[in-house]
C-alpha cells in the first residue's frame, strides 16, 4: 500500500492492561533509591552508592512496555494471539533491503559465481580491457598488454593523450565543484596535455569553494582520480577547500606509490605492483560482499574478519547491525582487500558465510539501506476461544484471526514506537540514567549504571550442585556482574572487581577502573568523587545511548497521547517535513538527510545540523494550517513528532503543550523541552523528527501450519538453498511443507513475511498484530543484573 489517502478516524479505544501494571517513569523505583552525590569529606564512601534491589525485577512484557511509554494500538478491536518467538534461530530471518528496494540474498559462497553473475561479467568484458576484470586473478601478461602500448616519446616521457570529457564526466564535475571550478579544471588539463614537458609549478592550481562535509571531500578526490587518472593531484587545505594541480612530468601517466587517497601517492588507475589490476580497473577501492550469519552478532563476525585482515573492525562498513538470535543477510564493505583474500577468510568462519563479491568506488555506511525483510516463525500459537477445538478447527480459527489482523496492519500500520531494546532489560533502565545526566545528577547516573540485584549476587555465591530448580534464571554474566560491582562497593578494590566483571559491561568497567585508580605515592583514591571524569570514560556510543533513550521515552509517551486524543485525524498544528511536501504533485528534491542512531536505525532529521532555529536556510518540519489539515492532502503517515531538543519545532496544538506539561512533571524528569542545551556536548540535545505511524513496505504475507515435533523447521535459509543446490539434498530440514492432514493435538505455527523500513521495530510490528503479552520469547529471559 503506497497511497496516502487519509484514514477514517479510529475509535480511541485502548487494549488496556492490568490496573496493577506500573507506570513508565524514568525516575521510578530504581532511581528514587539512588544515593546523593558524596562530598569529599566522606572518605569511607568509594562511589555513589549503587542501587541494590531487594528482589529480581518481575515485570511482564506488557508491564515493561507501559514503563517505556508503549501503551496504544492502531487496531485495538482486533483479536490477539500468543506465540513463541525465536525457539530456533532459523525462526527469525532478516534480509537487508538495499536503497534500490531489492531484497538481499546470499547467492554464492566464496568465489563461486552464479550463472547470472557470470553472464554479467562476460557482458562487461566485451569491449573492455583485460585490466577491468572483476577479480584479482588477472594474468600479468594480460595487464601488460594494456599498459605497454607503443607510445611516442618526447624527452623520455610518454606523450600525454588529449583528455576529452564525456557529458557524464562533466556532470559529475559540475555536481561536485560547480560550473566555474569544473571549467577551470578542463582548461587546466587541456594546458597540461598541450605542454606535457612543463613543470607542475608552471601551471596555475585550481582551488575549489569550501566543502564542509568530509564525505563530500572524499568523493571529490575520488572523482578527480576517476576522470583524470595520473594527471592531477589534489589536497585539502585548512579551510576545507580542495587544491588541484598537475603532477610532476615524470609522474604523469605512471603508476603511483601507495599513500593518502586524497593527494599524491594514491594508487592510480593504470595498475599496481606485481601485475595486479588497479583498484579503479577492478571497479573501486572498496570490496563489497554479502554476509550471512547464524546466531552471531554482526560485530562478532566483523571483528574476526578485521583481526585477520589487519584493518580492524573499523575498516569494515555496513548499513546496520542485525539481530543475534537469527539468520541474517546483509551487505558489508572493506577497503583495499581483494576478493580472493576475503574468500579465504570466509572458509574460517563458523555459522557464517560470505560471498557475492563486487568492487565498488564507495564503502557502505550506517543507514545505507531501505529496510529489512523479516521471515518470522511463531510457534505453539494459541487463540481466544480455542478450547475444545480440533487441530483442523484451530487452523481455521488462526487463518480467520490472522486475515483480519494482517489486512488492518498492512493498511492502517502501527504506532512507530521505539522498542524495548532501546530501554534495556534492567530495573534501572537506560532512560532513567539519561534523565539524570540531563539533570546533571552525575552521582545518581553512576548509581543507576552500577545497580544490581541482590538475587543475582546470591546466585553467584550459591553452590552449583544444588538439585533445586531456580524460579528465576540468571545468566552467568549477570551473576559475575553483581559480584564484581559488590566487591567494588564494599572494598573499593577496583582490580579485584574488574577481574570478575565481564568485559561486555563496558560502562561499568570504565567507571570502576577510573574511580578506582590509586595515587601511586599515597595509595589514596584521588578520583573517588570525580563522577564527570568517570562518565567521560564510558564509550561515547553508550553515553549517547542514555540520553537518546530519554528522548525515545518522551517520544513514546507523546505518540500515545496524540493517538488517544486525535486518532488518525490530521489536525491543525501537526508537523510535516518541509521538503518532503514542497510539491505533493511532483517528486520533491531530497533535502532531509538520514541520521543513524545508536541502534543503527535511521531517524528523520533536519538537513543541516547544529544550526539555530532563526537561520533562514534551515529547513525543518513545519506546522500545518487549519486549511491544509482539512484539505485531504496529508495523512497521518505524513505527520512527524519531534524528539526533544533545542533546535526542533514542536506541534502548534495541544500535542505541543503536552510536551511541556509532561517533561516538566516528575515522571518526565522535570525538564524544559525548549532548554535542552547542556555544557557537556554529548548531553546537549538538538533534537530530531520521527514519523508517528509506520506501515510495512508491502502487504504482509502469512501462512498457518500444524506440527508435532518442537524442532521442526518451516522455512529455508539462504545458506541451505546454496548447500542443497551444491549437494543435491536437503540440509537440516526436519519439515519443509505443512502436514496435509493435521493430526489431533498438534501445535499451530504461523509464518509471517513482512518488510519494514529502517526506523521501524519488528517487535513493535508484532505487538500490533498479537496484542498485549502475545510475543513469548523462547530463550529464557535471564534476569538483568541491575
Amino acid at each position: 500500500m503506497t497511497g496516502q489517502e487519509p484514514l477514517e478516524e479510529q475509535p480511541r479505544k485502548r487494549a488496556r492492561l492490568s490496573p496493577s501494571a506500573p507506570q513508565s517513569n524514568p525516575t521510578s523505583t530504581s532511581t528514587v533509591m539512588s544515593a546523593p552525590a558524596q562530598s569529599s569529606t566522606e572518605p569511607t564512601k568509594v562511589v555513589a552508592e549503587p542501587i541494590v534491589l531487594d528482589g529480581p525485577p518481575t515485570l511482564s512484557e506488557p508491564e515493561k512496555e507501559v514503563r517505556a511509554g508503549i501503551t496504544e494500538y492502531v487496531s485495538p478491536e482486533n483479536v490477539g494471539f500468543t506465540g513463541i518467538l525465536k525457539q530456533r534461530y532459523t525462526d527469525f530471518l532478516v534480509n537487508e533491503i538495499s536503497l534500490s528496494g531489492k531484497v538481499l540474498h546470499l547467492k554464492s559462497i566464496g568465489l563461486d559465481r552464479t550463472q547470472e553473475e557470470e553472464e554479467a561479467k562476460d557482458g562487461k568484458a566485451q569491449g573492455a580491457s583485460n585490466g577491468a576484470a572483476t577479480t584479482s586473478e588477472v594474468k600479468p601478461e594480460e595487464k601488460a598488454d594494456e599498459e605497454t602500448k607503443p607510445e611516442e616519446k618526447v624527452d623520455g616521457e610518454p606523450e600525454q593523450k588529449s583528455t576529452e570529457l564525456s557529458d557524464s564526466d562533466k556532470e559529475k564535475l559540475h555536481a561536485v565543484f560547480g560550473e566555474k571550478v569544473a571549467s577551470d579544471l578542463v582548461a587546466l588539463i587541456a594546458a597540461v596535455d598541450k605542454n606535457p614537458e612543463r613543470k607542475a609549478r608552471d601551471f596555475r592550481a585550481v582551488t575549489s569553494e569550501p566543502i564542509a562535509d568530509k564525505w563530500d571531500r572524499t568523493k571529490a578526490h575520488q572523482i578527480l582520480r576517476e576522470i583524470f587518472p595520473d594527471k592531477l593531484e589534489s589536497s585539502t587545505g585548512e579551510n576545507d577547500c580542495i587544491t588541484i594541480k598537475p603532477l610532476p612530468p615524470k609522474e604523469r601517466g605512471q603508476k603511483r606509490k601507495r599513500g593518502d587517497e586524497g593527494g599524491r601517492g594514491g594508487s592510480r588507475a593504470r595498475g599496481e605492483r606485481g601485475g595486479r589490476p588497479s583498484w579503479d580497473a577492478l571497479g573501486g577501492e572498496y570490496l563489497h560482499f554479502t554476509l550471512y550469519k547464524e546466531n552471531k552478532d554482526t560485530m562478532e563476525v566483523v571483528g574476526f574478519l578485521g583481526s585477520k585482515t589487519k584493518v580492524g573492525s573499523r575498516g569494515f562498513g555496513f548499513a546496520g547491525t542485525k539481530d543475534r538470535r537469527a539468520c541474517t543477510v546483509q551487505r558489508v564493505s572493506v577497503k583495499r582487500i581483494h576478493d580472493h583474500q576475503m574468500a579465504n577468510l570466509g572458509r574460517m568462519l563458523r555459522q557464517a558465510a560470505i560471498g557475492d563479491f563486487k568492487y565498488e568506488k564507495y564503502g557502505l555506511e550506517l543507514g545505507d539501506l531501505a529496510g529489512n525483510e523479516f521471515g518470522i516463525t511463531l510457534r505453539d500459537c494459541h487463540f481466544e476461544n480455542e478450547a475444545g477445538l480440533s487441530t483442523k478447527q484451530r487452523l481455521e480459527l488462526a487463518n480467520s484471526v490472522l486475515s483480519k489482523a494482517v489486512k488492518d496492519f498492512s493498511e492502517k500500520g502501527f504506532i512507530n514506537y521505539y522498542g524495548l531494546q532501546r530501554f534495556g532489560s534492567f530495573a534501572a533502565s537506560t532512560d532513567a540514567v539519561g534523565v539524570k545526566l540531563l539533570q546533571d545528577n552525575l552521582a545518581g547516573a553512576i548509581s543507576d549504571i552500577l545497580a544490581f540485584s541482590s538475587a543475582a549476587l546470591e546466585a553467584y555465591d550459591a553452590p552449583e550442585d544444588t538439585d533445586s530448580t531456580p524460579t528465576i534464571l540468571i545468566s552467568r554474566d549477570d551473576k559475575a556482574r553483581a559480584k564484581g560491582i559488590n566487591i567494588w562497593k564494599t572494598t573499593g578494590d577496583a582490580d579485584a572487581a574488574l577481574n570478575i566483571l565481564p568485559r561486555k559491561f563496558a560502562a561499568e568497567s570504565s567507571i570502576i577502573k577510573y574511580l578506582g585508580q590509586k595515587n601511586r605515592k599515597t595509595g589514596n583514591l584521588d578520583r573517588k568523587n570525580d563522577y564527570r571524569g568517570a562518565l567521560a570514560q564510558i564509550p561515547r556510543n553508550l553515553r549517547l545511548m542514555y540520553v537518546h533513550a530519554y528522548q525515545s521515552f518522551i517520544w513514546n509517551v507523546v505518540a500515545g497521547k496524540r493517538w488517544t486524543q486525535f486518532g488518525s485525524r490530521v489536525i491543525e498544528g501537526d508537523l510535516v517535513l518541509v521538503n518532503e511536501h514542497k510539491n505533493k504533485d511532483k517528486p520533491a528534491a531530497q533535502s532531509v538527510e538520514e541520521e543513524v542512531d545508536q541502534d543503527g536505525e535511521v531517524i528523520l532529521r533536519p538537513a543541516v545540523e547544529e544550526r539555530v532555529a532563526t537561520t533562514d536556510d534551515f529547513e525543518r518540519a513545519r506546522a500545518l494550517t487549519k486549511e491544509e489539515a482539512e484539505s485531504g492532502k496529508y495523512s497521518i503517515f505524513d505527520v512527524v513528532l519531534p524528539l526533544p531538543g533545542w533546535d526542533v519545532e514542536y506541534p502548534k496544538n495541544e500535542v505541543g503543550e503536552f510536551y511541556k506539561e509532561f517533561m516538566k512533571s516528575e515522571r518526565g524528569g522535570g525538564l524544559d523541552p525548549h532548554d535542552m542545551r547542556r555544557n557537556t556536548k554529548d548531553f546537549s540535545l538538538s533534537g530530531s523528527y520521527r514519523k508517528m505511524l509506520a506501515r510495512p513496505l508491502k502487504e504482509v504475507v502469512f501462512e498457518v501450519k500444524s506440527y508435532a515435533k518442537d524442532d521442526e523447521q518451516f522455512v529455508e535459509t539462504d545458506l541451505q538453498r546454496i548447500l542443497e543446490k551444491k549437494n543435491g539434498k536437503p540440509v537440516d530440514m526436519e519439515m519443509k511443507d505443512a502436514t496435509e492432514e493435521p493430526q489431533e493435538d498438534q501445535k499451530v505455527a504461523i509464518i509471517l513475511n513482512m518488510q519494514l523500513g529502517t526506523s521501524q521495530y519488528a517487535t513493535m510490528a508484532l505487538r500490533e498484530l498479537m496484542k498485549p503479552g502475545g510475543v513469548q520469547h523462547f530463550k529464557p529471559e535471564y534476569m538483568g543484573g541491575r
